[in-house]
Formats: C-alpha cells, structure tokens, sequence
C-alpha cells in the first residue's frame, strides 16, 4: 500500500530568471497532508502495520502528527499523537480531523516526546517524527522521483528540523551517485541546532529553540543528520524568521502556493540571493509543505 503520493517536479521561472539558473521546485506541500512527513511517516508505518502493529504512536511538533494521523486512519489502525504547546490550534485541528486522539503535553517538543514513549508497548508501535531508518528511507523516493523525470541536480536546497528531510536526500543523493553536489541545510536563526553542531564539532542540544518556523523546532538534530552534515557537501544557512515569511509571500505570489516559514527559510536563499550558481546549474529545492499554515500567519 503506497500512502504517499508522487508530488509534481515543476521548473520555476520566477526564480529561475531572479537567480540566473534552472529552479526546479518538488512539490512536497502537494501531498496528502501537505508536507513531506506523509512520505517518511507512510512508509514505517505500513512496514509496522506488515509485522503486526496495532495502533501508532507518535510526537510532533505539527507535520508528522499529522502524517502519522492520516497512515493510520488510512491502514484502519487507531494513533495516539501528543503535541507540545506551541504546536498550532490548526495543526491541532488536523490531528483531531484524521482521527487521532490528541494529547498536548509539555512547552516544547522534547517533552512531548519523552510522554509519547512512555505509551509505546509492544504492538503499539512509536513513530518517531525525524530519527529511524524507515523515514529517511521513505524521504529518499523524492530524489528518485526528480531523477526518473531527467533532472539531475547540481544542487539542492531544503530545510532542517529534526533533519529526517537532510538524512533522506542524502540517502537518495548516494544511491543515485550525486554525493558530491552542495545541499544547503536551512535554518532559522532561532532553531539552527545543525549549525551549532557543526560549529561545535559534536552533536550539541540547544538550550531553547524559538522564532516563526516551529516545525523546525528540534532542539537537537538526529545524530544521522549530523554525520551526513559532516561527510558529505552540506553547507549550513541562517536565514530570519522575516526572510522566511517574506520568502512566502513572495512564493505565494510566484506560483499560488502557501507554504508555511520552515520552508521559506530554504525559498529565501534564492529570493535573496543568498547564494549564486551558474546559467547552467539545475537547482533542486525541495517545497517540504505547508500543512498548517493560514493565509494570517504570513502577516507578521
């Protein structure tokens, strides 16, 4: 059973013509739920369902509760997802609309995560927002998708969370061997816990995470994420949570599309031209979604 979908791969000429490459833009707000979670979240959870699992649990900070609500009602399997207080009263709606039981424990994510694995047991099975194999496995598809329909990128930009998105295109980016071309690893300002690990050397926990893009609140990335930050071409960027909303609307006006200020953060490098390419670069951004987000949240 495939939960997912196969999200469409459009060329931007807006940003093409403003960043002087090809921008080619994969289309992960289409999916289902409206973020890429649907294609890591889908995919443990039908590998779980197979081996006998008899309901779900998991923790989110938004995007993958809701993920993991819609796999379940999908697979008729009953899901649990605890959420902290800063997940959004429309996130929160989402959850509840697939019909999962919602639980908001705790200020931030970390805290909800600790109450989502005291539920787990044996065939309630907890699905895990960014860190486990399965859903880096089930990110990969989206660079087999660009390359079946003849893009090859020379580049690829996306946005750091947890770093299950980073972990998944670096598996595809292997399989496929494309390990040498640069990915730009996103951040807000006030979630960059990827870039203070590398700038530490080591994985390191942020004391507190804050800002507009709270789908990238992990306050320590996967340690997956930082050795593939480490071992291949990742190149860390800061952007503020105003180049992200401004990266949204500009978006929106571009291509008719809301996405939420996490995947802003990785549109406003190349609405502000934060890095350069060449004519011939193909550019590959990832459009990871915007689930949650309102017209109104762009206002700030």
């Amino acid at each position: 059973m495939e939960i997912s979908i196969r999200t469409p791969l459009i060329h931007s000429l807006p940003l093409s013509q403003h960043s002087g490459c090809h921008v080619w833009l994969k289309m992960e707000s289409s999916q289902p739920t409206g973020s890429f979670k649907l294609r890591s979240a889908g995919h443990a959870c039908c590998h779980y369902a197979s081996k006998g699992a008899t309901a779900f649990v998991s923790s989110s900070g938004g995007n993958a509760g809701i993920a993991v609500a819609h796999s379940g009602r999908r697979l008729g399997l009953p899901v649990t997802v605890v959420v902290p207080e800063t997940t959004s009263a429309r996130a929160r709606q989402l959850i509840e609309q697939e019909g999962a039981r919602l639980i908001v424990h705790g200020e931030v994510w970390s805290e909800a995560n600790d109450y989502a694995l005291s539920l787990a047991m044996d065939d309630i099975i907890y699905i895990h927002p960014f860190d486990n194999p399965l859903l880096w496995e089930g990110i990969s598809t989206i660079v087999d998708e660009v390359i079946s329909e003849g893009v090859k990128p020379d580049a690829v930009i996306l946005s750091v969370g947890g770093g299950s998105m980073l972990s998944g295109i670096a598996q595809g980016l292997e399989k496929h061997q494309l390990v040498h071309i640069p990915v730009y690893g996103v951040e807000t300002h006030g979630t960059a816990s990827l870039n203070a690990s590398l700038n530490a050397g080591k994985l390191v926990r942020l004391d507190k995470v804050s800002g507009i893009a709270t789908t990238l609140a992990a306050s320590q990335v996967c340690e997956n994420a930082f050795k593939v930050a480490s071992r291949l071409d990742v190149r860390s960027m800061l952007v503020s949570d105003a180049e992200a909303l401004h990266a949204c609307r500009r978006f929106l006006d571009d291509h008719r599309v809301l996405t939420e200020p996490a995947c802003g953060a990785s549109l406003s490098l190349l609405y502000d031209n934060k890095i350069s390419f060449t004519p011939d670069d193909n550019v590959l951004v990832i459009v990871c979604g915007g689930a949650s987000i309102m017209l109104e949240g762009l206002a700030g």
